[in-house]
């Protein structure tokens, strides 16, 4: 059974920072992808940052030069360093692991912008 486990949501003023963590555990291999998408209340759920197997990343425009999505191999764990955070980045957090043959997804951390 696979599970990701996430932390570091919570609540932090605009311009704060916050990390998130997101380790795998269980009977998961070969993993390819793994990010972090978002769901802020009534919009749909978006891709914020993810890295791929081979260190390539990729990000929302909006999360640009404030966020860095970063991986550790050995410990199945992949992080989201978010810095200048903003009320529009208000949302749950969620982590994605993409292997060859299935996509998992954490249950969500919630972060909260005040302005």
């Amino acid at each position: 059974q696979v599970q990701l486990v996430e932390s570091g949501g919570g609540l932090v003023q605009a311009g704060g920072s916050l990390r998130l963590s997101c380790a795998a555990s269980g009977s998961i291999f070969a993993i390819n992808a793994m990010g972090w998408y978002r769901q802020a209340p009534g919009k749909q759920r978006e891709l914020v940052a993810r890295v791929s197997s081979g260190g390539s990343t990729n990000y929302a425009d909006s999360v640009k030069g404030r966020f860095t999505v970063s991986r550790d191999n050995a410990k199945r764990t992949v992080y989201l360093q978010m810095n200048s955070l903003k009320p529009e980045d208000t949302a749950v957090y969620y982590c994605n692991v993409v292997t060859v043959r299935n996509n998992y997804w954490g249950q969500g951390t919630q972060v909260t912008v005040s302005s």
